[in-house]
């Protein structure tokens, strides 16, 4: 996500407008308004002082992509739950199940338990790139 879409969204989800943004940043208005259109981006460290101001980490608008940063560090592999694939695929979460089952997605699997219910995995990772969407991090489990 680009600077500009990371401050959109942490207004929206602030419920902030761009004069209230301005006042609690100290950035002027005509900067706001060039950092929400993304003719420019501010330096890291005004980007770690505006996120303190709107009482976010302070790393808020220089993360990276979640996925790509975790499988980076090697840290665990992203997972993606059967009903927020099919929410992204548009499909049933049965579709989805079945097509695990048998095997036929390259992004993850299904394996029976003793009990006979399935597990699911599925690589966000893996699906994101193979379905060419954007997962949404809340998504990553």
């Amino acid at each position: 996500m680009t600077f500009a879409e990371k401050l959109k969204k942490a207004m929206h989800d602030l419920g902030l407008n761009q004069a209230q943004v301005v006042g609690m940043t100290g950035c002027s208005k005509g900067s706001v308004c060039q950092y929400l259109s993304g003719r420019n981006t501010p330096p890291e460290d005004k980007q770690r002082a505006m996120a303190v101001s709107l009482g976010l980490d302070p790393g808020y608008f220089i993360q990276t992509d979640p996925l790509a940063e975790m499988a980076r560090r090697g840290c665990y592999i992203p997972e993606l739950q059967v009903k927020d694939a099919a929410k992204l695929m548009r499909r049933a979460c049965t579709t989805i199940e079945d097509g695990l089952k048998q095997g036929v997605y390259p992004w993850g699997y299904a394996v029976l338990l003793r009990s006979g219910k399935y597990r699911y995995f599925i690589n966000a990772r893996r699906f994101a790139e193979h379905e060419m969407v954007e997962v949404p991090p809340d998504m990553v489990v």
